[in-house]
């Protein structure tokens, strides 16, 4: 593979769907499912089932504001599997959610 040729999508992915959906709702914790679902590459309906998951895994808690939902992380809370149960969805967070903004930068 070049630098300049693209990066196949297919196929497997170190992350699974449920990481990609809980950093998009890392990244922006009002997000719409269906925006979420998109950033996940996933379907709505995946996305909802996921979430669901989550919630009831205690990963995330969702609350009612207005018409929409607002997410909170449990950043606490450790991974399921049991190579890396002694890291945190904080590490996690850390390797790959939203980054910082950069003072100054252009």
């Amino acid at each position: 593979m070049t630098e300049t040729s693209p990066v196949r999508a297919e196929g497997w992915a170190f992350l699974t769907n449920h990481a990609h959906v809980l950093l998009a709702i890392a990244r922006d914790p009002d997000a719409r499912l269906r925006d979420v679902a998109e950033a996940a590459g996933i379907t709505e309906r995946a996305a909802q089932a996921i979430v669901g998951d989550l919630e009831e895994a205690g990963y995330l808690r969702r609350e009612r504001v207005g018409r929409r939902n607002h997410y909170e992380i449990n950043a606490l809370a450790r991974l399921r599997h049991p190579a890396e149960r002694e890291h945190g969805v904080a590490d996690l967070l850390a390797l790959f959610g939203p980054r910082p903004a950069l003072d100054g930068g252009s």
